[in-house]
Protein backbone atom coordinates (compact mmCIF):
# COMPACT_ATOMS: atom_id res chain seq x y z
CA UNK A 1 0.00 0.00 0.00
CA UNK A 2 1.59 3.16 -1.62
CA UNK A 3 -0.47 6.70 0.14
CA UNK A 4 0.65 9.42 -2.36
CA UNK A 5 -1.03 13.19 -3.02
CA UNK A 6 -1.04 13.93 -6.71
CA UNK A 7 -2.39 17.51 -8.43
CA UNK A 8 -0.64 20.43 -8.85
CA UNK A 9 1.04 22.68 -6.02
CA UNK A 10 -1.71 24.12 -3.39
CA UNK A 11 -4.29 21.34 -5.16
CA UNK A 12 -2.93 17.73 -4.21
CA UNK A 13 -5.49 15.01 -3.63
CA UNK A 14 -4.74 12.12 -1.18
CA UNK A 15 -4.52 8.49 -3.24
CA UNK A 16 -3.64 5.02 -2.65
CA UNK A 17 -1.80 2.80 -4.86
CA UNK A 18 -2.14 -0.83 -4.64
CA UNK A 19 -1.46 -3.97 -7.00
CA UNK A 20 -4.85 -5.23 -8.91
CA UNK A 21 -5.31 -8.36 -9.15
CA UNK A 22 -3.99 -8.73 -12.76
CA UNK A 23 -0.38 -7.01 -11.57
CA UNK A 24 -0.56 -3.59 -12.82
CA UNK A 25 -0.96 -1.17 -10.49
CA UNK A 26 -4.13 0.91 -9.81
CA UNK A 27 -4.91 4.16 -8.19
CA UNK A 28 -7.82 5.03 -5.36
CA UNK A 29 -9.12 8.07 -4.34
CA UNK A 30 -9.00 8.81 -0.87
CA UNK A 31 -11.52 11.46 -0.60
CA UNK A 32 -14.18 9.62 0.73
CA UNK A 33 -11.39 9.13 4.21
CA UNK A 34 -9.88 12.55 4.18
CA UNK A 35 -8.95 15.76 2.74
CA UNK A 36 -5.60 15.62 2.66
CA UNK A 37 -2.67 13.36 3.77
CA UNK A 38 -1.68 15.55 7.09
CA UNK A 39 -0.97 15.07 10.96
CA UNK A 40 -4.75 14.92 11.69
CA UNK A 41 -5.71 11.72 9.00
CA UNK A 42 -2.20 10.20 10.41
CA UNK A 43 -3.30 10.37 14.23
CA UNK A 44 -6.74 9.48 13.47
CA UNK A 45 -5.64 6.07 12.43
CA UNK A 46 -6.13 7.17 8.66
CA UNK A 47 -3.52 4.49 7.68
CA UNK A 48 -5.84 1.85 9.12
CA UNK A 49 -8.97 3.20 7.66
CA UNK A 50 -7.48 3.29 4.28
CA UNK A 51 -6.81 -0.52 4.57
CA UNK A 52 -10.27 -1.54 6.22
CA UNK A 53 -11.90 0.98 2.81
CA UNK A 54 -9.48 -0.91 0.19
CA UNK A 55 -10.42 -4.61 2.26
CA UNK A 56 -14.50 -3.23 1.87
CA UNK A 57 -14.16 -2.09 -1.98
CA UNK A 58 -15.61 1.14 -0.85
CA UNK A 59 -13.19 3.47 -2.36
CA UNK A 60 -13.24 5.03 -5.95
CA UNK A 61 -10.92 4.65 -8.81
CA UNK A 62 -8.93 8.21 -9.50
CA UNK A 63 -9.39 8.24 -13.54
CA UNK A 64 -6.49 9.92 -15.21
CA UNK A 65 -4.04 9.13 -11.91
CA UNK A 66 -1.31 8.59 -13.97
CA UNK A 67 -1.12 12.26 -15.46
CA UNK A 68 -1.36 14.20 -12.57
CA UNK A 69 1.84 15.88 -10.43
CA UNK A 70 2.96 13.46 -7.94
CA UNK A 71 3.64 16.05 -4.68
CA UNK A 72 4.87 15.15 -1.10
CA UNK A 73 3.57 12.36 -0.19
CA UNK A 74 2.62 13.81 3.24
CA UNK A 75 0.80 17.76 3.58
CA UNK A 76 3.51 20.51 4.82
CA UNK A 77 4.94 18.95 7.87
CA UNK A 78 5.37 20.90 11.25
CA UNK A 79 8.81 19.94 11.33
CA UNK A 80 11.33 18.59 9.36
CA UNK A 81 14.28 16.92 11.22
CA UNK A 82 17.43 16.30 9.87
CA UNK A 83 20.24 13.62 11.18
CA UNK A 84 24.30 14.70 10.21
CA UNK A 85 26.81 11.73 9.73
CA UNK A 86 24.65 9.10 10.72
CA UNK A 87 26.61 6.61 8.68
CA UNK A 88 30.29 5.94 9.24
CA UNK A 89 31.54 6.25 5.90
CA UNK A 90 29.76 9.26 5.60
CA UNK A 91 31.29 10.89 8.51
CA UNK A 92 34.85 9.83 7.23
CA UNK A 93 34.38 11.60 4.15
CA UNK A 94 33.34 14.59 5.55
CA UNK A 95 36.62 14.87 7.80
CA UNK A 96 34.55 13.75 11.08
CA UNK A 97 34.46 10.84 13.57
CA UNK A 98 31.13 9.38 13.73
CA UNK A 99 29.39 10.47 16.44
CA UNK A 100 28.49 8.88 19.77
CA UNK A 101 25.28 10.66 19.91
CA UNK A 102 22.77 12.17 16.63
CA UNK A 103 23.38 15.07 15.41
CA UNK A 104 20.42 16.67 15.29
CA UNK A 105 18.91 20.05 13.12
CA UNK A 106 16.02 21.24 11.94
CA UNK A 107 14.75 22.03 8.55
CA UNK A 108 11.84 24.76 7.51
CA UNK A 109 8.64 23.00 6.34
CA UNK A 110 8.33 25.23 3.46
CA UNK A 111 11.33 23.16 1.91
CA UNK A 112 9.58 20.41 1.28
CA UNK A 113 9.04 19.33 -2.38
CA UNK A 114 7.21 17.09 -4.94
CA UNK A 115 9.53 13.97 -5.93
CA UNK A 116 10.04 15.41 -9.46
CA UNK A 117 9.59 18.94 -9.19
CA UNK A 118 12.41 20.94 -10.94
CA UNK A 119 14.42 21.89 -7.95
CA UNK A 120 16.58 25.46 -7.88
CA UNK A 121 20.20 26.04 -7.46
CA UNK A 122 20.89 29.39 -5.44
CA UNK A 123 21.35 32.00 -7.36
CA UNK A 124 25.29 32.34 -5.77
CA UNK A 125 25.42 28.71 -5.27
CA UNK A 126 28.73 26.84 -6.42
CA UNK A 127 28.75 23.67 -3.78
CA UNK A 128 25.10 22.17 -4.22
CA UNK A 129 25.08 18.39 -2.61
CA UNK A 130 22.55 15.38 -3.01
CA UNK A 131 22.23 13.38 -0.21
CA UNK A 132 19.15 10.47 -0.57
CA UNK A 133 17.92 9.67 2.98
CA UNK A 134 15.10 7.15 4.68
CA UNK A 135 12.24 9.89 5.80
CA UNK A 136 10.46 8.67 9.08
CA UNK A 137 6.75 9.89 8.99
CA UNK A 138 5.65 10.54 12.51
CA UNK A 139 2.14 9.44 13.24
CA UNK A 140 1.66 10.15 16.55
CA UNK A 141 2.59 12.58 19.24
CA UNK A 142 6.25 11.42 20.47
CA UNK A 143 7.59 13.37 23.57
CA UNK A 144 9.94 12.13 26.14
CA UNK A 145 9.84 8.38 25.00
CA UNK A 146 11.34 6.09 27.68
CA UNK A 147 12.43 3.90 25.20
CA UNK A 148 12.73 2.87 21.40
CA UNK A 149 10.16 0.45 21.05
CA UNK A 150 8.06 3.12 22.28
CA UNK A 151 8.90 4.95 19.54
CA UNK A 152 8.52 2.16 17.15
CA UNK A 153 4.67 2.59 17.73
CA UNK A 154 4.64 6.33 16.66
CA UNK A 155 6.56 5.77 13.30
CA UNK A 156 3.61 5.61 11.22
CA UNK A 157 6.00 5.70 7.73
CA UNK A 158 8.78 5.78 5.55
CA UNK A 159 9.52 8.29 2.69
CA UNK A 160 12.24 8.44 -0.02
CA UNK A 161 14.04 11.70 0.85
CA UNK A 162 16.57 14.11 -0.55
CA UNK A 163 18.64 16.25 2.07
CA UNK A 164 19.91 19.09 -0.97
CA UNK A 165 22.69 20.85 0.64
CA UNK A 166 24.41 24.11 0.27
CA UNK A 167 27.94 23.56 1.89
CA UNK A 168 29.41 26.67 1.87
CA UNK A 169 26.54 27.92 3.26
CA UNK A 170 26.39 25.05 6.08
CA UNK A 171 29.82 24.30 6.87
CA UNK A 172 32.99 27.16 8.32
CA UNK A 173 33.15 29.69 5.87
CA UNK A 174 31.46 32.79 4.73
CA UNK A 175 28.14 31.52 6.19
CA UNK A 176 29.57 28.41 8.17
CA UNK A 177 25.60 27.33 9.54
CA UNK A 178 24.46 24.17 9.25
CA UNK A 179 21.00 25.79 9.55
CA UNK A 180 22.06 28.47 6.04
CA UNK A 181 23.14 25.39 3.95
CA UNK A 182 19.73 23.49 4.44
CA UNK A 183 16.88 25.46 4.38
CA UNK A 184 16.85 26.75 0.83
CA UNK A 185 13.62 26.61 -1.35
CA UNK A 186 12.92 23.39 -2.67
CA UNK A 187 15.60 21.62 -1.02
CA UNK A 188 13.70 18.53 0.89
CA UNK A 189 11.86 16.51 -2.01
CA UNK A 190 10.13 13.59 -0.68
CA UNK A 191 8.27 10.55 -1.75
CA UNK A 192 6.94 9.75 -4.35
CA UNK A 193 5.01 7.64 -1.67
CA UNK A 194 3.97 7.08 1.86
CA UNK A 195 4.79 3.42 2.70
CA UNK A 196 2.89 2.10 6.04
CA UNK A 197 5.79 1.51 9.10
CA UNK A 198 4.10 -2.62 9.06
CA UNK A 199 4.83 -2.77 5.53
CA UNK A 200 8.60 -2.61 4.79
CA UNK A 201 11.44 -2.92 6.95
CA UNK A 202 12.94 0.43 7.21
CA UNK A 203 16.32 -1.26 8.67
CA UNK A 204 17.28 -2.99 6.02
CA UNK A 205 16.40 -1.30 2.56
CA UNK A 206 18.80 0.02 0.06
CA UNK A 207 19.68 3.19 -0.46
CA UNK A 208 21.08 4.50 -4.48
CA UNK A 209 21.85 7.79 -5.95
CA UNK A 210 22.74 8.90 -9.19
CA UNK A 211 23.63 12.63 -10.86
CA UNK A 212 23.13 12.40 -14.85
CA UNK A 213 23.00 8.78 -14.80
CA UNK A 214 26.03 7.87 -13.10
CA UNK A 215 26.16 6.03 -9.62
CA UNK A 216 26.54 7.89 -6.36
CA UNK A 217 25.84 6.40 -3.31
CA UNK A 218 24.91 3.08 -2.73
CA UNK A 219 23.86 1.79 0.20
CA UNK A 220 21.33 0.44 3.09
CA UNK A 221 19.79 1.42 6.11
CA UNK A 222 20.99 -1.73 8.04
CA UNK A 223 24.24 0.89 7.98
CA UNK A 224 23.23 3.44 10.00
CA UNK A 225 24.82 4.44 13.11
CA UNK A 226 21.33 5.31 14.76
CA UNK A 227 18.55 3.75 13.70
CA UNK A 228 14.74 4.95 13.18
CA UNK A 229 13.05 3.80 16.37
CA UNK A 230 16.27 5.30 18.02
CA UNK A 231 16.85 8.50 16.42
CA UNK A 232 12.20 8.93 17.24
CA UNK A 233 13.12 8.24 21.21
CA UNK A 234 16.09 10.40 21.22
CA UNK A 235 14.77 13.50 19.36
CA UNK A 236 11.48 13.25 21.97
CA UNK A 237 13.87 14.39 24.68
CA UNK A 238 14.57 17.81 22.81
CA UNK A 239 11.54 18.38 21.22
CA UNK A 240 7.78 17.41 20.86
CA UNK A 241 7.46 15.73 17.34
CA UNK A 242 4.03 15.95 16.31
CA UNK A 243 2.15 13.57 13.49
CA UNK A 244 3.26 14.32 10.32
CA UNK A 245 6.24 15.62 10.95
CA UNK A 246 9.49 14.42 8.94
CA UNK A 247 12.73 13.26 10.44
CA UNK A 248 15.97 12.74 7.62
CA UNK A 249 17.87 9.56 8.94
CA UNK A 250 21.15 10.98 7.60
CA UNK A 251 23.05 10.19 4.14
CA UNK A 252 25.12 7.31 3.32
CA UNK A 253 28.50 8.06 1.82
CA UNK A 254 29.27 9.04 -2.34
CA UNK A 255 28.51 12.78 -2.09
CA UNK A 256 30.55 15.83 -3.76
CA UNK A 257 31.29 17.09 -0.09
CA UNK A 258 33.55 13.76 -0.65
CA UNK A 259 35.47 15.35 -3.30
CA UNK A 260 35.34 12.71 -5.43
CA UNK A 261 32.56 14.12 -7.60
CA UNK A 262 31.98 17.66 -9.04
CA UNK A 263 28.78 19.71 -7.21
CA UNK A 264 25.34 19.73 -8.83
CA UNK A 265 25.11 22.92 -11.97
CA UNK A 266 22.37 23.72 -13.87
CA UNK A 267 20.90 21.38 -16.06
CA UNK A 268 21.81 18.10 -13.96
CA UNK A 269 19.61 15.61 -13.07
CA UNK A 270 19.46 13.77 -9.68
CA UNK A 271 18.01 11.23 -9.10
CA UNK A 272 17.37 8.86 -5.28
CA UNK A 273 16.17 5.71 -4.63
CA UNK A 274 15.01 4.13 -1.50
CA UNK A 275 14.28 0.54 -1.76
CA UNK A 276 10.45 -0.17 -1.61
CA UNK A 277 9.94 3.29 -1.18
CA UNK A 278 10.07 4.81 -4.69
CA UNK A 279 12.62 6.92 -7.04
CA UNK A 280 12.86 10.79 -7.30
CA UNK A 281 14.02 12.44 -10.47
CA UNK A 282 14.91 16.38 -10.05
CA UNK A 283 16.29 18.49 -12.83
CA UNK A 284 18.46 21.51 -11.28
CA UNK A 285 18.21 24.73 -12.93
CA UNK A 286 19.57 28.55 -11.28
CA UNK A 287 17.15 30.20 -9.34
CA UNK A 288 16.21 33.81 -10.63
CA UNK A 289 17.06 32.84 -14.23
CA UNK A 290 14.40 32.33 -17.34
CA UNK A 291 14.41 29.26 -18.98
CA UNK A 292 12.96 27.05 -15.47
CA UNK A 293 12.73 23.43 -16.49
CA UNK A 294 9.19 22.43 -15.25
CA UNK A 295 8.75 18.69 -13.73
CA UNK A 296 8.54 15.70 -16.02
Amino acid sequence: MKIMRLGDIGKEQPAVLVPSQEGAAQYYSLLPLTQDVDGAFLAGGGVGKVRDALEAATLPVLEGAEGLRVGAPVARPGSIVGVGMNYAAHAAESGSAPPEIPVVFLKPSNTAAGPFDAAPIPPHSSRYDWEVELGIVIGREASYLESPAEATACIAGYVTANDLSEREYQLPGAAGQWTKGKSLPGSTPLGPWLVPAEDIDGGNLALRSWVNGEPRQDSATSELIFDAPTLVQHCSQYMRLEPGDVILTGTPEGVALSGRFPYLRPGDVVEVEVEGLGRQRQQLYRAGQAGRPGPD
